[in-house]
């Protein structure tokens, strides 16, 4: 039988209406999508002192490595990358917040792979998700938005402190914010007419415009793959192991699970992908190529590889397959050789995105049941602790100790899995050993 024949077996082509040429397009046009990864990742790690053409590197190949395992291995249209949010986390909280060197950052994500890839594989990962209220899982996506965003204005100098009031309105009439503010239009223009590579297009537009005012310098950075060699296996795991590190640990692996099963949920839907028992198969392989891709990831020298919702933009367009993916991949394996041009994308310009995306992330927010204050306190505190604390992991203690808290005074204890108790517990042991004295 020849190859060709085989491929199309492999991927279901026939059982899914598939056809190379749309699939191919599919690939592209997911690429097309997220392809800003490959600037703004590395803009957000080398703000924790790790090497900008080395994590540039290692974007570039933990994408394709994850979305060529998810595409061959689990047979799906999704592609993966370091995920947003989880990247600032990993550089603003962790880092410079924890004051964390950022090689036991990348021991704590690696930790989190391999966590993730042994519950997967012990089933663990049903019980996580069966137990935890579906409500939460709404606010920490909409408190990561807002962290994200807030990042964003922060970097673009649109808010900035205030001794007297905290923060307040930056300079617009400085040429960095003002690119900022129009890099931010220029995205949400382009979005609001569904430009696909609207967020690519966003930040190489405002690049162009910020070379021609002077705000971003011709310079880019000599690049060889041998600079992977700057973050590839610098990831300190014993310094992980602590226990300090812990929280850092469980955040990487709480954010990576949801954000995988919400792609999942969203692209799935899009692409009939559930069986008549509403569920995916093969998902376990999908979860096992997610978390290799985290392990690879930390290997490489970046961030939490995760499952891109922009993979909704490929299905769109037809991609039904695991083809969809691998095209995917094979383009981020070429971003590789356009990659020195990231020393030139000043901040102005990968600052919109941040916003953008944050916007983006909120919407889940409609999810919540609002009328109801037994939901909407614990979903409300996860939302705003998170980019008011600067911290993911004080968002979701709050929320976690606030749910069971009212549900026990309400006597409605019972309805609460055992598992929700047993983090608010280890949230509780959590401040009250951070608030020795």
């Amino acid at each position: 039988m020849p190859l060709r024949r085989l491929l199309e077996r492999y991927f279901e082509f026939a059982a899914l209406g598939a056809d190379w040429k749309t699939e191919i397009l599919a690939g592209c046009t997911t690429f097309m999508t997220m392809a800003y990864i490959v600037f703004v990742n590395p803009a957000i790690l080398h703000a924790a002192g790790m090497p900008l053409a080395a994590v540039t590197a290692a974007t570039c190949l933990s994408a394709a490595a994850g979305s060529l395992l998810m595409g061959a291995f689990a047979r799906y249209p999704i592609a993966l990358a370091p995920g947003m949010g989880l990247n600032a986390y990993f550089t603003y909280s962790v880092v410079k917040g924890m004051g964390i060197p950022w090689q036991a950052a990348l021991g704590a994500v690696f930790l989190s792979g391999v966590a993730f890839f042994v519950l997967t594989l012990l089933g663990v990962r049903q019980l996580v998700l069966n137990s935890i209220p579906v409500e939460l899982h709404a606010a920490v996506a909409a408190g990561v938005g807002f962290f994200i965003a807030f990042v964003g204005f922060r970097n673009a100098g649109i808010v900035v402190p205030d001794p007297g009031s905290t923060l307040t309105l930056g300079n617009l009439h400085d040429k960095s914010t003002a690119l900022a503010v129009f890099g931010l239009f220029l995205v949400a223009a382009l979005i609001a007419w569904k430009v696909r590579a609207a967020m690519l297009i966003g930040i190489l537009g405002t690049t162009v415009v910020g070379l021609l005012t002077g705000v971003a310098k011709w310079n880019p950075q000599t690049y060889r793959m041998a600079d992977l060699a700057a973050t590839a296996g610098k990831l300190d795991i014993s310094a992980a192991l602590r226990l300090g590190f812990l929280e850092i640990v469980f955040v990487f692996l709480f954010i990576d699970m949801f954000d995988n099963i919400g792609t999942l949920l969203a692209v799935g839907k899009k692409a009939n992908l559930f069986d008549r028992a509403h569920r995916i198969p093969r998902v376990n392989r999908i979860l096992l190529s997610d978390a290799t891709a985290t392990v690879v990831g930390s290997l490489a020298g970046t961030s939490t590889v995760v499952s891109y919702i922009e993979s909704a933009a490929g299905v769109a367009a037809g991609g039904r397959t695991g083809v969809t993916a691998i095209v995917t991949g094979l383009l981020f394996v070429a971003a590789l050789f356009v990659a020195p041009v990231v020393g030139v994308i000043p901040a102005a310009a990968t600052a919109p995105a941040l916003i953008i995306v944050g916007s983006m992330m909120v919407g889940v927010a409609a999810e919540i049941h609002w009328g109801d204050p037994e939901v909407a306190i614990p979903a409300f505190l996860t939302m705003i602790a998170i980019p008011l604390t600067f911290s993911i992991a004080n968002g979701l203690a709050f929320g976690f100790t606030s749910y069971a808290f009212i549900k026990i005074v309400r006597g409605k204890f019972r309805e609460v899995n055992w598992f929700v108790y047993l983090l608010a517990a280890l949230f509780v042991a959590r401040f009250a050993y951070l608030g020795r004295g």
